[in-house]
């Protein structure tokens, strides 16, 4: 028997639409998945101009150390003594055309290279803290503390950042995870939970203590505000029942506007460093 199409609402437009089947998540139109498809690429795109302009200025802070020191170099060209014969001096003179070159050594080093290249002196000893862009500008003042953000990135780009030092046999004292964000844009609350286990199950393989940094809450509309606080509060029974440090950041920043970005998901100067504070405390109290 041929299936009867029913009439369902859009979940985020509210505009009526034909279909044969609605998912437990509820109907989105096409129109809607291509917003949050585009919404999701101009912020990403945002966080990589943000990273390009913080090179930038790293290359021109370089820049300025080579001049100052062609400078220094210039003016320390010793002069040579003029050479006598008979009554006329004959004086040597330097052509403007040359070059005097630098030989401040320059270190070039590629940010985008695996974390598995970065050199750390006993890494086993070292915590690591990875997530998305909410992690940016994160400062952990407890000592050997590596904390690599992945713009964009979602549960599965974890696993695979890890995946790539797991090969090679690294080994931490204690990992904590922070990402769900950029996850619940995609409205399979399911499939987020699964991939969200998958990562915790790698880094157990990693570390004797994973910590899981809960998500801040968001004021970028109400259905985003309320998957991730479904998020959250599922995160914290399910690492309390998985042995799994759990961060409930979402205490932290609720009713709190203001520390966050005028884009209502990343936080601002003071709300970096609520969560920073947030997540030194949880590594200098977790159980090893």
């Amino acid at each position: 028997m041929a299936s009867i199409p029913i009439v369902v609402t859009c979940t985020s437009c509210h505009m009526f639409s034909l279909a044969f089947s609605v998912s437990g998540e509820g109907f989105t139109c096409d129109k809607c998945r291509e917003v949050v498809r585009l919404t999701e690429k101009i912020l990403e795109l945002e966080s990589r101009i943000q990273s390009l302009f913080e090179d930038s200025k790293s290359v021109r802070t370089v820049e300025n150390i080579l001049d100052a020191s062609n400078v220094s170099a210039h003016r320390s060209v010793p002069v040579e003594n003029p050479v006598q014969l008979g009554n006329f001096v004959t004086v040597r003179r330097h052509s403007r055309r040359t070059k005097h070159h630098s030989t401040v050594p320059i270190k070039v080093s590629n940010r985008f290279a695996p974390l598995s290249d970065a050199p750390t002196e006993k890494p086993a000893e070292s915590a690591l803290v990875i997530g998305d862009s909410i992690v940016r500008n994160v400062n952990i003042e407890a000592p050997a503390t590596i904390v690599k953000c992945l713009p964009g990135a979602r549960a599965p780009d974890i696993k695979s950042n890890l995946n790539v030092l797991a090969k090679t046999n690294r080994k931490f004292s204690k990992i904590v995870i922070h990402v769900g964000t950029n996850d619940v844009r995609l409205r399979q609350s399911e499939i987020t939970k699964d991939n969200i286990k998958e990562v915790c199950e790698l880094a157990k393989t990693m570390s004797d203590t994973v910590i899981f940094s809960g998500p801040l809450t968001a004021y970028r509309g109400d259905e985003i505000y309320s998957r991730l606080s479904s998020i959250n509060g599922w995160l914290s029974e399910w690492c309390l029942q998985n042995n799994i440090d759990f961060i409930n950041n979402w205490k932290s920043f609720e009713g709190r506007p203001d520390l966050l970005k005028r884009d209502g998901l990343h936080p601002s100067w003071d709300g970096v460093s609520l969560l920073s504070r947030n997540l030194a405390h949880s590594l200098n109290n977790a159980k090893v």
